[in-house]
């Protein structure tokens, strides 16, 4: 697990809401709160879609919703002329990103034995931190899983421009 701070929030904040770059991670839940708190619940309601829906085959084999439908959700929340107090979002990769990223990773994991690689974005006085995090259906005292996600979550914001610092 690491913590890196967010250099440039503003720039951030543009990349999360604008743009595809998180649409594929799986959002589990997030809050935001401006001038009342609005709590989001990612789990999935396969119900709501009917099988001819575009969004149907994004969640019909997941738990929780892609970020790519609900970040315009986010985005209106969000946008406007004052910044909020504060937001958390949790991340997730999905099943299929997840049993990739385990395959690659010399460890001594297998992709059944990891039930979550997440990403945790806070914002709170001004300041943006993201942590990375696993969890895992077995103990082990192997830590080169978690060490291999924190540094694919560097790739990936170098990959995508975003400025950061690691904190731990």
């Amino acid at each position: 697990m690491t913590a890196l701070s967010i250099l440039d929030v503003k720039e951030f904040m543009n990349i999360l809401l604008r743009t595809d770059t998180f649409d594929s991670f799986l959002l589990r839940e997030g809050s935001v709160t401006t001038c009342m708190s609005f709590q989001l619940d990612g789990r999935a309601k396969a119900g709501f879609f009917s099988p001819e829906d575009e969004a149907y085959g994004l969640i019909s084999q997941e738990s929780y919703v892609p970020f790519s439908l609900v970040r315009p959700i986010c985005f209106d929340i969000i946008k406007g002329k004052r910044t909020p107090s504060s937001f958390h979002f949790v991340f997730q990769l999905s099943s299929e990103n997840q049993k990739r990223t385990v395959s690659s990773i010399n460890s001594s994991f297998s992709p059944e034995e990891v039930s979550g690689m997440y990403l945790n974005l806070k914002y709170q006085n001004q300041q943006l931190v993201c942590t990375t995090g696993i969890s895992c259906h077995v103990f082990s005292m192997d830590k080169s899983l978690g060490q291999a996600w924190d540094d694919m979550v560097k790739l990936f914001f170098r990959k995508h421009q975003i400025a950061f610092e690691t904190l731990s």
